[in-house]
């Protein structure tokens, strides 16, 4: 038995949109070794282009007949042709990438390295076939070129060092590896509308990239949707700056890769449309109940011009005076924790939207949220507040020893009502002057 390679460009057939569609494959076109095709013969089938390289392998079913296509896939009619009939045992999710093929020794002199315009099939050697087996099970298992473990921790200068992409991108794809990085950082992310986060399932929606106006699909948003027809592994990792944590290696949901949503743009600005990508754990990426909560307090900056109110703005704590007085709220309930031997806490990855939480030396935390008041919005604010700190507590609650609520405002709210109600639901409502009241929860 032989070993064959078939190619495929995308541009004169839609390869994409026959698979999509449900199409089986049975048959190819050759133009020549049109008496040497067997059945029973090894064939890989490769596209052509930008992207080139693996996506299919399989095995002849017989020898060369004469036939026509169904010209719907192709970009135009292509006539009579010789075909040989075939089966396709495994079409990889991954596209194993023509780098990764061309860097094998054992493809030296292979003719569609060398000759790659050539007409249907290539004939590969034994070791040419060794080399493209080699590279199907790379791209349908662990890269060995990849050395980080979920959890490991590493410095984001050393990761692009060693693996490249920008540092100063959330989404980087690697001209230079088979990777797209990707970070996720609420503590940062939020001020740009970036809300990412885990589902029950252990499935992650991550925001795609695009501070202000609606999010498209290009850039480093189109690299994650197509980066299983270029090969490209998705990386994710906790923080954005200085060490981050690996948290696994993860891919699209192939029933559904992305949905909309709303988000506002940076610095609390106008409603826009956001991509949410719907990513999946590759084998074992961190789980998020086990993560601990939160990571170190990371304080916004208070001095931030925020944008005018909106009919539409979700939380009046994102515009006009509100925002700056927040943030000193936060900064300043933070530093109190700090100052009395908690650990301040920002929200990470794994966490709800939480303002500010600490922890004590035993591991028991109290999560916060912070809202400003004015007469206008007290009731609303108050009302917004604790059905989000009672959120909070619900969802952190199996991941710490005990999980403690606190409502902190600006100011004594004008109907004492407010502290009664609270505390019949276990949340402590406490503002400037009551920190006694507040870190003795």
């Amino acid at each position: 038995m032989a070993a064959w390679l078939l190619t495929c460009n995308p541009d004169i057939f839609d390869i994409a949109s026959f698979r999509s569609d449900g199409q089986v494959l049975t048959s190819w076109t050759i133009a020549r070794h049109k008496s040497e095709v067997a059945a029973g013969d090894d064939f890989a089938l490769w596209v052509t282009g930008a992207n080139a390289g693996l996506i299919a392998y399989g095995h002849f079913t017989g020898s060369t007949a004469r036939g026509k296509a169904d010209v719907e896939y192709w970009a135009s009619d292509p006539g009579e042709k010789d075909y040989v009939p075939l089966e396709v045992d495994e079409w990889l999710d991954r596209l194993a990438p023509k780098s990764q093929l061309a860097g094998d020794p054992r493809m030296a002199g292979a003719s569609i390295l060398t000759q790659p315009f050539a007409g249907n099939p290539h004939r590969l050697t034994d070791s040419q076939w060794e080399a493209v087996l080699a590279a199907v099970n790379i791209s349908k298992g662990a890269d060995p070129e990849w050395h980080l473990n979920p959890g490991d921790e590493i410095r984001r200068v050393e990761l692009h060092d060693r693996y490249g992409g920008s540092s100063q991108n959330g989404i980087s794809p690697s001209r230079t590896t088979s990777n797209i990085l990707i970070f996720t950082a609420p503590s940062s992310g939020h001020q740009h509308g970036y809300y990412d986060t885990w589902n029950e399932d252990g499935t992650f929606h991550y925001t795609g990239e695009g501070q202000t106006g609606d999010q498209k699909m290009v850039r480093g948003n189109k690299a994650i949707y197509e980066h299983r027809q270029t090969g490209k592994r998705l990386r994710l990792f906790e923080g954005a700056r200085g060490t981050v944590r690996y948290l696994g290696e993860w891919t699209l949901d192939p029933e559904q890769p992305y949905s909309e949503g709303e988000a506002p743009a940076t610095g609390g600005g106008p409603l826009r449309k956001v991509i949410r990508f719907h990513l999946v754990p590759v084998n074992a990426a961190i789980n998020a109940p086990d993560v601990q909560i939160g990571h170190a307090y990371v304080a916004p900056n208070e001095s931030v011009t925020p944008a005018p109110a909106t009919p539409s703005t979700p939380d009046p704590d994102l515009v006009g005076r509100n925002l700056s007085t927040h943030r000193k709220l936060q900064n300043g309930l933070a530093k109190e924790a700090q100052g009395r031997g908690f650990t301040a806490l920002s929200p990470d990855a794994s966490d709800p939207d939480f303002d500010v939480a600490w922890r004590d030396a035993e591991g028991r935390v109290t999560v916060c949220e912070v809202k400003s008041l004015t007469h206008a919005n007290e009731a609303r604010q108050l009302r917004a507040g604790l059905g989000q700190v009672l959120d909070y507590q619900d969802q952190l609650s199996h991941r710490a020893p005990t999980v403690s609520a606190v409502l902190w405002v600006e100011r004594e709210p004008s109907e004492s009502r407010w502290v009664e109600l609270c505390a019949r639901v276990g949340v402590t409502l406490a503002w400037p002057g009551l920190e006694d009241v507040a870190f003795k929860v």
